[in-house]
């Protein structure tokens, strides 16, 4: 059986080393998770994502809390990182982030490949629940990203509004 595979592209205004700062920070996960899966990253073994980072989330599937973790299985600065789930409700998991400069911003397009457990149950479940909600996460993650970068966009990176000069 072929993994499936689930593709997004979007441009965020910015330029690419301020978004792909936003994303290499593991704890802006939360923030663009949907509220209703209570989305929360327990531990990442680096601040900031690297090859060989390793992330565990906590989440809620319906009514079944589930621990996820991830280790960035490719990486390369300001131009994509990968994800390869290590534990988690699949049989395998693999995102790739990608970043390119484009004339109204950044285009990041999520590529994920993921394979369920169980067999033809497995196709099943995927049918009738995994896929629609695999895009409803998606869709909100656009959503939250388009909202962050056009309202408010992120400091670049070494820049503290926060701090008196």
């Amino acid at each position: 059986m072929s993994p499936y595979v689930l593709e997004r592209r979007q441009v965020v205004p910015g330029d690419l080393e301020t978004v792909f700062s936003f994303f290499q920070d593991p704890m802006n996960l939360e923030a663009i998770t949907p509220p209703w899966m209570h989305f929360e990253v327990l531990a990442s073994t680096d601040e900031r994502v690297c090859k060989g980072t390793e992330i565990t989330y906590r989440f809620r599937w319906h009514i079944f809390p589930m621990i996820w973790k991830s280790r960035i299985s490719e990486y390369v600065g300001n131009t994509l990182f990968a994800d390869k789930m290590l534990k988690g409700p699949y049989r395998s998991w693999h995102h790739s982030h990608l970043f390119r400069s484009v004339p109204d911003g950044v285009e990041v397009t999520d590529m994920v490949r993921y394979e369920l457990p169980f067999g033809l149950l497995g196709q099943l479940v995927h049918t009738l629940v995994v896929r629609s909600q695999l895009e409803a996460i998606f869709d909100y993650r656009r959503e939250a990203i388009t909202k962050m970068f056009s309202l408010n966009p992120p400091c670049p990176p070494g820049h503290d509004v926060g701090k008196a000069r």
